[in-house]
């Protein structure tokens, strides 16, 4: 088909200023042959691309976060000055944000890895080039109402349900294992406590105990009675605002106002148990023996007591913590996909046919205008001078 000149305008012009809509018809009509035939052939090699893509297979599932215990900030406040140390030590903002990054570890990932044997699945030579693929293949996604959903693709849709099944099993030990909720990070604190609180008090008896076969007291009179139980109840305090100090220095300076506050408080404890102590000395009703024993008495005493507290804070962390028990929740397991997700065949080739259509008008649109810019003087002469300039020197 011999190149049909473009309509001049009806004053002999060439038309450079403006294009009207005849004329770009006009053009896509004289090249209708590329415009129709190239996207054709875009078309099926873009078909042929995609059936050759293996299918992909997206298996789902949804957890639940673990809710927060309000009863636990209740029954803190049972143990005074520590509630606010286990109030520091406990208490996660976010959940979703650690569970998240928990399904996203490397340590769960190679669990997963050798449990599912993926390395020979990816047909990988090193653990982490398999992780890497596990990664790729994985999404995971914290919905506006905080449920965690999980995404993992796979060419095969059994496998793609047992993975994603599989993380939210991994998911569940590794909490077990970790404390992630508050009442097992307060079970934590008390249980080291409880410890050393255990070991204090049975020394304070060994050490009773070894005092009495010496010296052959059993036991004390009223008056001395209460002084030891005043004693052992200041010392207690004492105890406790030491530990709350040694917590507050973790966040606070010593400008803090609740750390001076702290400290004013447990130097005010410090000479009232002083004043007890030279108070029952200065009397001088008491001998030596009987005052090493009031002493011995006092510790025992005092240990008890920390031991009572911590004992019954410990039992409430377990409560709490047995209520936790299922830390995750799912809320939809994954199943075996029916349909694949990828490769989007049809897409592919629409919008290959589409670009191809776009690349080829344009091009007629180029190939019209350097035509058109051959015949005339003054175009040709700035043509000419374009591809001077980019030609390579």
């Amino acid at each position: 088909m011999a190149d049909t000149p473009i309509p001049q305008s009806n004053h002999g012009d060439p038309v450079d200023d403006e294009i009207s809509f005849l004329d770009l018809a006009v053009t896509l009509a004289k090249h209708k042959k590329v415009i129709f035939l190239f996207p054709v052939l875009v078309g099926l090699l873009a078909a042929l691309f995609s059936l050759s893509l293996p299918n992909v297979y997206t298996a789902d599932t949804q957890m639940l976060p673990p809710q927060q215990q309000s009863s636990a900030s209740a029954m803190l406040s049972q143990l005074g000055a520590l509630s606010g140390i286990a109030g520091i030590s406990g208490g996660i903002k976010n959940p979703n944000d650690t569970y998240v990054a928990m399904l996203k570890s490397r340590t769960l990932q190679d669990k997963l890895i050798n449990r599912l044997r993926l390395q020979s699945v990816y047909h990988k030579k090193t653990l982490s080039e398999t992780r890497l693929a596990l990664t790729n293949a994985t999404t995971v996604k914290v919905g506006k109402d905080g449920i965690i959903a999980l995404f993992f693709e796979d060419s095969d849709p059994k496998r793609a349900s047992i993975v994603a099944n599989a993380y939210v099993d991994e998911l569940q030990q590794m909490t077990q294992v970790f404390a992630v909720t508050e009442a097992s990070q307060r079970r934590l604190f008390f249980e080291k406590q409880l410890l050393t609180a255990k070991q204090s008090l049975s020394d304070a008896e060994i050490s009773l105990k070894q005092l009495q076969e010496k010296t052959g007291i059993i036991q004390l009179d009223a008056q001395a009675k209460l002084v030891i139980g005043t004693a052992a109840q200041l010392k207690g305090q004492i105890a406790m605002k030491e530990v709350e100090l040694g917590a507050q220095r973790t966040f606070a300076t010593n400008d803090n106002p609740d750390y001076i506050r702290s400290q004013q408080m447990l130097a005010g404890l410090r000479t009232q148990l002083a004043k007890v102590e030279t108070g029952t000395v200065s009397s001088g009703k008491v001998p030596e023996a009987g005052l090493e024993y009031m002493r011995r008495v006092r510790d025992l005493k005092y240990a008890e007591t920390v031991y009572e507290l911590l004992a019954r804070q410990f039992e409430m962390a377990k409560i709490d913590e047995a209520k936790q028990s299922s830390v995750i929740q799912v809320l939809d397991k994954a199943l075996v996909p029916e349909k694949r997700s990828k490769p989007q065949r049809s897409m592919i080739v629409l919008l290959s046919v589409v670009s191809a259509g776009f690349l080829a008008s344009l091009w007629a649109f180029i190939v019209e205008a350097l035509q058109n810019a051959k015949k005339d003087e003054e175009s040709g002469a700035q043509l000419k001078l374009l591809r001077e300039y980019l030609r390579w020197k």
